[in-house]
């Protein structure tokens, strides 16, 4: 065991765990941004009244609904052969990437939309007969209200996703999971292996679980002043 440690903290290996990190953070924070602005509109979308919208309202609601409900591993597998079909020279931690950005595009749309439907609708009204067009009611009402309900939510989505990303290395992307099941493979013993792993989801989880923890008790407190 004592070797191990020893072996664990070497440049080669520190510079490995790095890496896994680097890619982990990548999938989770680029996928999850994407996914937020994307599912912002989304959210916006599917509340407008415009008869013109209404099949793009039905495809996004499709979407929504349809994505919600596949595995993330399932995901993962159908962008691989989508993907490849199209783009063959994109790197799995491409692939991995916009797998997750479909998986969060649909839950963030339902946390945006959580967020627009929990202001009082008779403001939304009052903006109307103040003649504000539906941009300007949705820029100068809805955001500033939604805001302290959008973002707890999904900053902790955001956190939780950070585990997710592991199932990536079913496609061979060497994130953290994979890293540990490296250095096993290397000759590391499995609890010098994967608690270096533990570790690293550890430090990773725990100031982001603090900050969404900061964040909604901040918003939650502006809420009722």
């Amino acid at each position: 065991m004592n070797g191990d440690l020893a072996n664990l903290f070497t440049a080669d290996t520190l510079a490995f765990l790095a890496a896994a990190l680097g890619r982990t953070l990548w999938m989770t924070f680029i996928g999850c941004t994407i996914g937020f602005v994307i599912g912002m509109g989304l959210a916006i979308l599917r509340r407008t009244r415009a008869p013109l919208l209404a099949p793009l309202r039905w495809a996004a609601a499709l979407y929504v609904e349809t994505f919600r409900r596949i595995p993330f591993l399932v995901i993962l597998i159908l962008v691989l052969f989508s993907v490849q079909a199209f783009a063959p020279d994109l790197s799995l931690l491409g692939i991995a990437t916009i797998a997750v950005t479909l998986a969060a595009t649909a839950y963030l749309t339902e946390i945006v939309g959580a967020g627009l439907d929990a202001v009082p609708r008779p403001q939304v009204e009052s903006a109307e007969v103040l003649g504000l067009s539906a941009f300007d009611t949705l820029r100068h009402v809805v955001l500033p209200q939604a805001w302290s309900v959008i973002l707890p939510p999904a900053a902790a989505f955001m956190v939780m996703f950070v585990k997710d990303t592991a199932l990536a290395s079913h496609l061979g992307v060497v994130e953290l999971a994979f890293a540990g099941k490296i250095l096993v493979n290397k000759g590391f013993s499995p609890l010098a292996g994967f608690g270096a792993v533990l570790v690293l989801y550890a430090l990773i989880s725990w100031p982001l679980g603090r900050i969404a923890s900061s964040l909604e008790s901040r918003l939650a407190a502006s809420r009722h002043r």
